[in-house]
């Protein structure tokens, strides 16, 4: 998008050494729960802030071209600001703004509310991602209508960068000679840093019916963060603290967190077919003249944890088949699959319903 002195290249290349040698630390020194926020290999995607997860799982689902993956706007985002976000740090010498950066007059062309707070923002993380998203969606359509020659990331890429005038320009990607090398040296970075951020590929599900319907549905959000309180029928939100739950390392995390909590992503995943409650007590309630034994669980059923009682279920996932399931576990994780023998301790297993 914005083409940058020759002398940044270097710069750039060493600072990533440098920070890929900080994120190696990082994940040493943290504890379990943030090392997985951090690092987890859900939705075809690792190595990303969960607070930019979610929005760059929404923006790849949203756009029909095969060039557009997580880990290509993953890999994009890392280059353009290193997913920093405040002024300080996302604003280049040329003018352009945020984790995306965009400049003022792209941006009055791709940018929108998509995070719903009341302003198109490109320092907004899910306003900035979503725009990337589209615009890159549009740049891949343009490079595979165009008949130039090589990859089109690498002409989508080019045009993100010094715009689309000069692939046309070129017939193809700038050449080292264009700009003292800057749009090509973009485009070869982030080609090679995408496998750092391509994780396992989201779950595969087989059959047909309600059941294997929700569990597709639920498992296009694995990585989305655990917000407690967050999420509904529509999709992943902020969530809040009630002076239990929420929290992380002492913060409320909930409240600048956006994504589910267990019983909001079993609520998602079959809506609008079936419309299941909020809580996880109240989906037993709504679904327990259903009931199936452990012995019997299909891909779909809903499997409940309790500390004594039906008034006491505290934990609801999707059985994913296997003796697997699919659940948002708690602060600090993500939305993720888990043997059933250890995805809650054994002994707070209620018992499972068919919805």
């Amino acid at each position: 998008m914005k083409v940058l002195i020759g002398a940044a290249i270097a710069a750039v290349a060493m600072l990533l050494a440098a920070i890929l040698a900080l994120v190696a630390i990082v994940l040493v020194e943290v504890d379990g729960a943030e090392a997985t926020e951090i690092s987890d290999g859900g939705g075809g995607l690792r190595g990303v802030p969960a607070e930019f997860r979610t929005w760059i799982l929404k923006a790849d689902e949203e756009c029909k071209q095969p060039g557009l993956t997580p880990a290509l706007l993953a890999a994009q985002l890392y280059q353009e600001s290193k997913f920093q976000t405040s002024k300080e740090e996302a604003t280049s010498t040329a003018g352009a703004q945020g984790p995306a950066q965009f400049m003022p007059g792209t941006w009055a062309t791709w940018g929108r509310d998509s995070d719903g707070n009341g302003e198109a923002s490109p320092w907004d993380i899910g306003d900035a991602v979503m725009a990337q998203g589209r615009m890159m969606c549009s740049l891949l359509k343009q490079a595979k209508n165009s008949g130039y020659g090589g990859d089109v990331q690498a002409l989508a890429l080019a045009g993100y960068n010094a715009g689309w005038g000069r692939v046309e320009q070129f017939r193809g990607v700038p050449p080292k000679s264009f700009a003292r090398g800057e749009t090509y040296n973009y485009v070869q970075i982030i080609l090679s840093s995408m496998k750092r951020f391509q994780g396992p590929g989201l779950l595969q599900v087989s059959g047909s019916g309600s059941g294997a319907d929700a569990l597709r549905k639920a498992a296009t959000r694995m990585g989305t963060p655990y917000a407690w309180g967050g999420g509904n029928a529509s999709g992943p939100s902020t969530g809040f603290c009630d002076g239990t739950n929420g929290y992380l390392n002492g913060k409320c995390s909930a409240s600048s967190t956006v994504g589910f909590d267990c019983s909001s992503l079993v609520q998602y995943a079959y809506w609008p077919n079936v419309k299941l409650p909020r809580t996880a007590a109240a989906q037993y309630g709504a679904t327990s003249d259903r009931a199936v034994s452990r012995s019997d669980l299909k891909v779909g059923d809903l499997l409940f944890w309790s500390k004594g009682g039906q008034s006491a279920i505290y934990h609801v996932a999707i059985y994913a088949g296997d003796g697997n399931v699919l659940h948002a576990p708690r602060t600090g994780r993500t939305v993720s699959l888990a043997p059933l023998t250890s995805a809650m301790p054994g002994a707070d297993y209620y018992g499972a319903t068919r919805p």
